[in-house]
């Protein structure tokens, strides 16, 4: 059956690197194929996963909106506008050996977000059922998951950098997730950018008053800071990498 994987947490804690090195990983190990999602719309995955994106789902819906308005309309004759609009979305995944991207993008107009909001929907729909594993890089407020927008989720990793704020706000996201009644099978805190790996007895306290499920304490990484500032993907880390261990500890213990 096909297993989805959402990350979610604040700006800033690390997620998408994370969700970008574990469709990586799960990719070069063999277990896709893989459907990677960016669905929050200020988030960089491409950039982690080292892939160049043409197009996004929001900037289609302004492509499309435009043609609507153009004379002569680009449009094909003798082609409906639902057709080329099924075309045009369809244009948006981008085909790697590995995996296959889909991003949501947000259109420049007012009020655009929800529109796009459906498009990802419907194309995560169409998509997901043809692969193994659907990694989710969300928003902190989990909307695409509390608005129906995903499908069905199986494990929710939930990040946090090393701060009582951080655990704090994850706190908010996990009450969130139980009042939604998700079912999902696996919901997990991952504390990152810990120094030295090690978390301090306040930090312990505050995950235990949240009550929230430990699954991985993921060491501050030098590297990741340096390849971030360069411009070079994380997924190019040497396989030592501390952050690269981590992720491959983490899927071995959620029985990936």
């Amino acid at each position: 059956m096909p297993i989805t994987i959402a990350v979610a947490g604040k700006g800033g804690t690390g997620k998408t690197s994370l969700s970008g090195l574990i469709i990586h990983y799960l990719s070069k190990k063999g277990k896709g194929p893989v459907l990677a999602v960016d669905a929050d719309a200020n988030s960089n995955l491409n950039e982690v996963l080292g892939v160049e994106v043409e197009t996004t789902l929001g900037d289609i819906r302004e492509e499309i909106a435009q043609a609507e308005l153009m004379t002569p309309s680009p449009i094909p004759a003798g082609m409906s506008k639902q057709d080329y609009a099924e075309i045009k979305f369809n244009s948006a995944l981008a085909e790697m050996d590995d995996y296959d991207l889909l991003v949501m993008g947000r259109t420049q107009g007012h009020g655009c977000y929800c529109f796009v909001n459906g498009l990802l929907q419907t194309q995560v729909a169409k998509y997901a059922g043809g692969y193994t594993y659907t990694v989710v890089d969300n928003e902190a407020g989990m909307e695409h998951i509390s608005r129906g927008v995903l499908p069905d989720v199986d494990i929710i990793l939930l990040v946090s950098d090393c701060s009582r704020r951080g655990v704090q706000a994850v706190g908010r996201i996990a009450k969130l997730v139980e009042s939604l009644d998700l079912k999902a099978k696996q919901v997990k805190l991952i504390i990152n950018k810990a120094p030295d790996g090690q978390l301090s007895d306040g930090i312990k306290e505050e995950i235990a008053l949240q009550e929230l499920d430990l699954l991985a304490v993921v060491p501050m990484d030098e590297l990741v800071y340096k390849y971030d500032t360069e411009g070079i993907p994380l997924v190019n880390l040497p396989e030592d990498a501390p952050v690269k261990v981590a992720v491959r500890d983490i899927i071995q213990k959620i029985h990936l």
